[in-house]
């Protein structure tokens, strides 16, 4: 990936601001149907189930911003910070791919550092 605009950059920048404002009637909106999504909690596939990833997560958020969302006419990668009621500055990134117009695959990486802290475990 060397460009840093074109169609998956845009849908990927438009997903990721509509489930960092909670809207995630809008984010599945950009979706297929047969959505994959590989993230560090397992394998989901298709809509429902990402669905079941992505709400839980998107409607807890205080605040989330965009770093970056660097990308060209079929990949895309968006780095992201937000704050959660667990954890502040809990920063992550998704590499997209995009087919006819949609999501297809997601690869999600969450730095769960925050995380850990705030269970009180600083060791892992």
């Amino acid at each position: 990936m060397t460009a840093t605009s074109g169609s998956a950059q845009k849908i990927a920048d438009e997903f990721l601001r509509a489930w960092l404002g909670r809207d995630v009637e809008k984010a599945l909106g950009f979706l297929a149907d047969d959505i994959v999504c590989e993230a560090p909690s397992g394998r989901f596939e298709g809509l429902d189930r990402y669905r079941r990833f992505l709400e839980p997560f998107a409607s807890s958020l205080i605040s989330g911003s965009v770093i970056d969302v660097l990308g060209d006419d079929s990949h895309a990668a968006t780095v992201y910070t937000t704050e959660t009621p667990f954890a502040k500055d809990f920063r992550g990134m998704d590499y997209i791919t995009v087919e006819d117009g949609r999501i297809s695959h997601v690869i999600s990486v969450f730095d769960l550092s925050p995380a850990i802290r705030a269970r009180g475990n600083p060791q892992q």
